[in-house]
């Protein structure tokens, strides 16, 4: 046992610095991380191992903020590391600060953007499962407040790490009772948050937050365990603690002290020692996550031309050849890797599949947890769920999480499964994130290209996979890059471009058919990078076809799709750019049926281009 008064000079220093530095940025959330700073001092002090210049060591113990809110009292931890000068503080919220309001990769000892509650323990999950896997020796820690307990997510995230033997995963709790409006829903009524966690198979010890004999006692017997069980430290502690006219005192949650205010409290605090410091522990072995062995992006496919393959299922083939030399792949799946075809990847390394069952949230979490610390998640579900998991997606991607997302039954060509598994907001969605790659490619070859290409891209991509099985387009060893295009059909007097992305590449080339017949040709483009969108070719048929008229063909809701990439690709430089998607709720049916019904099959094609034909010879006709 350590001197307590050492550790209370620590924490008084925490205090300090989370007033003044929310003080000066006239914003921020100091109660929030006073209710910590006993817990954290003792952690920091005697526990945690971290060697400060190298964050990405990934030996390195992790400290996870799931409380993001609390971000002043991150930023004076690690200042109390000598990472930085604490006087730096005084830049909090301010802008291009690296001490944001909420904790951002641009502040390099931040394990995860955090701040959208609940997702904390889902990526210390993640960053836990990975030491176990590879038999790395650090320890995950995971701050959590009571208030985001009543989201979903943290109890798939404590169904995970139970499942998944994650002994060195220790979740902390600050039981602070008050929340941003109101007492949280069981308050300080510490057996509610007892039987939960330990119906949940953790183990549970419960301490007040403010008694560092018992905080250490707690932090020494999670160690000490040899067992497989992952640990909850429960810590009843007060909001606004050791400042006597916040402490415990509702309405004061994301509430900056005024100078006199902030005056008071320090009188209240009392002497506090500027110089005092953690002096952290460093592990033994430096390994940086960027010095991983490179991606290996070699494969080899063979088809069929005679033969017809689902992309879905060209995917599960390509992993299962990409896993076995790729050492920092992992695969994770929600319980449908035969639909998704994960499970070849599962046959070949199953130290590397990741079972996440039907919790898309976590499951998005925890591959932001391994990509943290240098592997490459490979995310799987179908298209659809991934809504589910829309802000955990968004969080991510501000993590800059090199994360890949492969959804499969896009669209109304699945079928009879009827709307509740459609995808159909996909590309909307993963589109309007900033840097993001959508991918859909319409056959085998392609697949087969794009997919080492999606493993090897440093950042968020997300791939649309088909279900029905479509014909070879294109010869084996054809190149395919990220913003690229292939034109499928083309002659010297196209009138206009159709562009098409998935299954509706295949209506298009019918319809051209189709459409020859009656001496009107048409070009096909096969826009299987949706975004980055090809600009140049598409601007190139514009230029080259009569009509200057782009129709635009997707298996997708009108809005954020491949219609919009490309509106706005060639906005200004042609006549204008005509979108064919689906416009409203589907229903079960046959393939053919269903993209009929929704205006997208080859026979619609025909009428939308003979109706723009018909209008532009009338046009200039009377020129």
């Amino acid at each position: 046992m350590k001197n307590t008064s050492a550790w209370e000079e620590k924490a008084k220093l925490l205090r300090k610095w989370s007033l003044v530095s929310t003080t000066a940025a006239g914003s921020g959330h100091p109660t929030s991380c006073l209710s910590a700073a006993d817990l954290t001092a003792v952690l920091f002090d005697k526990y945690f191992t971290y060697d400060v210049s190298n964050p990405l060591n990934i030996y390195n113990d992790r400290f996870v903020l799931s409380k993001g809110h609390a971000a002043p009292l991150l930023y004076a931890l690690f200042g109390m590391c000598n990472a930085y000068d604490l006087n730096e503080l005084k830049t909090l919220r301010k802008l291009n600060s690296r001490f944001e309001g909420h904790p951002v990769p641009k502040y390099k000892y931040a394990e995860a953007a955090t701040g959208s509650l609940g997702q904390g323990l889902s990526v210390g999950a993640g960053l836990a499962l990975a030491a176990k896997r590879e038999n790395l020796p650090f320890t995950t820690y995971v701050l959590c407040g009571d208030g985001e307990l009543a989201e979903g997510q943290v109890w798939e995230a404590a169904n995970f790490a139970s499942y998944h033997r994650l002994n060195n995963l220790i979740t902390i709790l600050d039981i602070n009772r008050l929340a941003q409006s109101g007492e949280t829903m069981f308050g300080h009524h510490m057996n509610e948050y007892e039987q939960r966690f330990r119906a949940f198979n953790f183990r549970v010890f419960t301490i007040d937050g403010h008694n560092y004999e018992q905080i250490d006692q707690a932090f020494e017997q999670a160690h000490s365990h040899a067992g497989q069980q992952p640990v909850a430290i429960i810590a009843r502690t007060e909001k606004g603690k050791g400042v006597s006219f916040i402490e415990n005192k509702d309405g004061w949650h994301g509430k900056a002290l005024k100078e006199d205010e902030l005056k008071k409290a320090l009188d209240e605090l009392g002497p506090v020692n500027d110089n005092a410091r953690f002096d952290l522990r460093k592990p033994a072995t430096t390994t940086l996550a960027g010095d991983n062995p490179p991606v290996n992006t070699t494969i080899k496919l063979d088809f069929d031309n005679a033969k017809s393959y689902a992309t879905r299922e060209v995917f599960g083939e390509a992993l299962a050849q990409l896993i076995p030399h790729t050492p920092n792949m992992y695969v994770l799946d929600a319980d449908v890797k035969n639909s998704t075809f994960t499970e070849d990847a599962l046959k070949v390394t199953p130290e590397r599949f990741i079972e996440c069952f039907i919790a898309e949230q976590n499951m998005v979490s925890v591959g932001a947890g391994l990509s943290r610390i240098g592997k490459i998640p490979i995310v799987a579900t179908f298209g659809a769920f991934f809504m589910r998991a829309a802000d955990q997606i968004r969080m991510a991607r501000i993590s800059e999480a090199n994360i890949k997302f492969v959804g499969s039954h896009v669209g109304v060509s699945i079928g009879e499964d009827g709307p509740s598994q459609m995808a159909l907001e996909d590309i909307a969605f993963f589109g309007a994130l900033p840097d993001t790659v959508v991918l859909q490619p319409c056959e085998a070859v392609s697949t087969a290209s794009l997919i080492p290409q999606m493993v090897k891209h440093n950042g968020i991509v997300y791939m649309r996979t088909l279900r029905p099985k479509t014909k070879l387009l294109y010869k084996p060893g054809e190149e395919f890059k990220i913003g690229g295009s292939k034109i499928v059909r083309q002659s010297n007097d196209d009138l206009l471009t159709v562009a098409a992305t998935g299954i509706t590449v295949y209506e298009a080339l019918q319809a051209a058919d189709l459409l020859k017949q009656e001496n009107i040709n048409i070009r096909v483009v096969d826009c299987y990078s949706v975004s980055p969108v090809d600009r140049d070719t598409l601007l190139d048929c514009l230029n080259s076809t009569r009509m200057k008229c782009i129709v635009s063909v997707e298996d997708h809701f009108a809005h954020g799709g491949l219609g919009d990439f490309i509106t706005a690709a060639v906005s200004g430089e042609g006549d204008y750019v005509e979108k064919m998607a689906v416009t409203k709720i589907s229903q079960s049916g046959k393939q053919e049926e269903l993209l009929k019904d929704a205006g997208i099959d080859s026979s619609s094609i025909v009428a939308k281009v003979k109706q723009l034909v018909k209008s532009y010879e009338s046009v200039h006709a009377h020129a």
